[in-house]
């Protein structure tokens, strides 16, 4: 089938850019960036090439190297933001340091919306993440497209085969950013779509039954939709001789437990719950480090899904693991650590049992399509996006059982209060978050110093980027005032204004 091929730079978003594609229903495949031309030339379904973005400059002495001569195929090229100025720099052009970052949304003026820009406004918003920039780009190539601080933020050369763009289509606060992707892919590179959710789910289930065989698996079960699809999947493959282990952590959301009793008592899977409190508890006693809090979670699961394993006799441990989970843990050769996500960073190198992730290379809306297709109960494809070590990352500061029933009980009052209006269909979390700090208040006609929290709501299609959810005053007021009204340890709420990025979904 066409494909398209996709360089790896280590940018946070280069999995998106594949995402997006395959959203479309084209094929992709992510390489390397220092692919050899040999490699690419040998492969009679690749009908275009994006080279993606990256954390470093085009300048550094450790930058991602690629091999020149791809340059010379007859296939169509896309540049985006390090792609960019790459494909500026190795033909031509001149790239130097800005005099400042551009960072964020950002207003694009577009001068030319020929081929790559059809279909945009003159002004677009796009989201920008970079510091140097294109200066000049080779002779009779045609600048598309400039913001203020890029005077060359999207480009094309003289005969249409080669495009550029500074900013990040892939993002969904990039407004346009579809429009441009699919007039890459499909009149620029011409691709045909072969893709679906159903195709994809009888590839996960045929793939799940050649690397299990015939062997005993249990699957890390945490009831959220990710965990979810993973099991429905693999239980189709390898039936009975899978084993799913919950295990609440203490860490959990209000009624988490007794709920994924009740729901998995419905779907054909046998199911162990483990109870293991006071286990998370002492581990995490006097820990404060945001990456240490992880990583003892990561290990205390894994000693735990070992333990069972070995009740079970299984030999592969199942996780739900998504790619925004892999890149952030910093998988890829030239990717930065963001933060260890317990079921990747957490696990030890020498784990002791092959640990397999059907849905590693999947975001999260992909896996949500998964769940419908696989016909999964309502009440966990509407489930919200939960952390695997759970309110421990919502704590800041030392994690104690007190301080997890503030969140708990804080957090509940968000989904309750939510759940009542029209905006809940477009929140991807909310959630409460626990600050180390005290402050003054009057509860009672009395002084009272007691505990702030954070209020975090955000909307997101992939948990690659996320905005604010923009919700009334009446609706925020409302939460506050039942937070501080029903949770005693608790006399002032804030609320997170901030965007991923630069922030991250949770705080820690």
């Amino acid at each position: 089938m066409d494909t398209i091929y996709i360089f790896d730079f280590g940018g946070q978003y280069c999995h998106l850019i594949s995402r997006r594609i395959r959203d479309f229903g084209v094929a992709t495949k992510i390489v390397p960036s220092d692919i050899s031309y040999e490699q690419i030339q040998a492969d009679p379904h690749v009908c275009g090439i994006v080279l993606s973005g990256g954390a470093l400059s085009v300048f550094g002495k450790d930058a991602p190297v690629v091999d020149a001569r791809i340059f010379s195929l007859p296939l169509p090229f896309l540049g985006i933001c390090y792609g960019h100025q790459l494909l500026a720099h190795h033909l031509g052009g001149t790239v130097r340091p800005g005099k400042a970052g551009e960072y964020g949304f950002t207003p694009l003026v577009v001068h030319s919306r020929a081929v790559l820009l059809k279909g945009l406004h003159q002004k677009e918003s796009v989201w920008m993440n970079h510091r140097d920039v294109v200066v000049r780009i080779p002779a009779k190539w045609k600048k598309t497209a400039s913001t203020a601080h890029s005077t060359i933020a999207a480009f094309t050369s003289h005969d249409g085969r080669i495009h550029g763009v500074q900013f990040h289509p892939e993002v969904s606060h990039t407004s346009c950013g579809d429009t441009i992707l699919k007039n890459f892919v499909f009149t620029v590179a011409k691709c045909k779509k072969s893709r679906s959710s159903q195709s994809l789910v009888e590839s996960l289930v045929a793939e799940s039954r050649d690397v299990i065989t015939d062997r005993r698996a249990i699957i890390g079960l945490s009831g959220g939709v990710d965990s979810s699809v993973a099991a429905a999947v693999v239980s189709r493959a390898i039936g009975r001789n899978l084993t799913a282990v919950y295990v609440d952590t203490g860490l959990m959301r209000e009624g988490e437990t007794e709920e994924i009793r009740a729901t998995f008592r419905r779907i054909p899977l046998k199911l162990k719950i483990i109870h293991a409190h006071e286990q998370f508890f002492s581990a995490l006693r006097g820990v404060t480090a945001p990456e240490r809090k992880r990583k003892i979670i990561g290990k205390l699961f894994a000693d735990i899904f070992l333990e069972a394993a070995k009740k079970e006799k299984a030999q592969v441990l199942v996780q739900g693991t998504i790619y925004s989970d892999r890149i952030e843990s910093g998988i890829t050769k030239h990717s930065s650590v963001i933060k260890s996500h317990h079921n990747v960073g957490g696990l030890p190198k020498k784990f002791g049992m092959q640990v397999y992730e059907p849905l590693r290379d999947l975001y999260k809306d992909e896996v949500r399509a998964l769940a419908h297709t696989l016909k999964l109960p309502k009440s966990i494809l509407e489930r919200q996006v939960f952390p695997g070590p759970g309110l421990a990352i919502r704590i800041i500061g030392e994690v104690t059982p007190e301080r997890a029933q503030i969140v708990r009980r804080a957090s509940a009052i968000i989904e309750q209060e939510l759940r009542g209006t029209p905006h809940w269909q477009t929140i991807w979390m909310s959630f409460a978050v626990l600050l180390p700090i005290k402050s003054v208040g009057i509860q009672g006609d009395e002084r009272s110093y007691r505990h702030p929290v954070v209020v975090r709501i955000v909307e997101s299609r992939d948990a690659m980027t996320a905005n604010v959810a923009r919700l009334p005053y009446d609706v925020l007021e409302r939460i506050s005032t039942r937070i501080t009204n029903e949770v005693h340890e608790i006399n002032r709420v804030v609320y997170d204004i901030t965007n991923k990025p630069p922030a991250t979904m949770e705080w820690e």
